[in-house]
């Protein structure tokens, strides 16, 4: 199985950026753990971060047919980037959603999601350990996933015969 880590804009910051929401955690620290949780696991992981939208747009097209799932924090992109969100549903490889903080408790603007929608799962509010949640959460889907495809493969082998 393998997973891409898309990281949005001003990630790169973090451990420098609003510690008071975000944390002291730098963002190499949480790929960090994230590696150790896919290597324990038997799993591929990438890491890509961008402040650009279409750099992201790129990255996620790029999953088509090369990653088993996708998980992306879209930062400031998740309240304005339809590009992102039609990316997303255009490859079809499941995807999970983060944000280290509750973006539904804070301003308004952040309250609007143009990405969950086409999202597998969305995990909000639980700081750096919501990236551990979302391997957590993708492994269970993919191996949902891959227990469909043999399901689906048994049954045509047993119609054939």
């Amino acid at each position: 199985m393998k997973i891409a880590v898309i990281q949005g804009p001003n990630l790169n910051m973090l451990g420098v950026r609003e510690q008071q929401i975000y944390g002291p955690m730098k963002l190499e620290q949480i790929h960090a753990q994230m590696k150790e949780f896919a290597t324990q696991n038997g799993m591929e992981i990438e890491f890509f971060q961008s402040n650009l939208e279409g750099e992201i747009v790129d990255r996620i097209q790029e999953c088509y047919g090369e990653a088993d799932g996708i998980i992306i924090n879209a930062a400031a992109y998740t309240h304005t980037s339809i590009a992102i969100r039609d990316a997303i549903a255009a490859v079809n490889v499941p995807t999970v959603e983060v944000h280290i903080s509750n973006i539904h408790r804070r301003e308004t603007f952040r309250q609007t999601n143009m990405i969950a929608p086409v999202c597998a799962s969305s995990i909000v509010g639980f700081g750096p350990f919501g990236y551990h949640l979302a391997m957590i959460g993708m492994t269970q889907i993919l191996n949902e996933v891959k227990a469909a495809k043999e399901m689906q493969a048994q049954q045509q082998t047993e119609a054939q015969a």
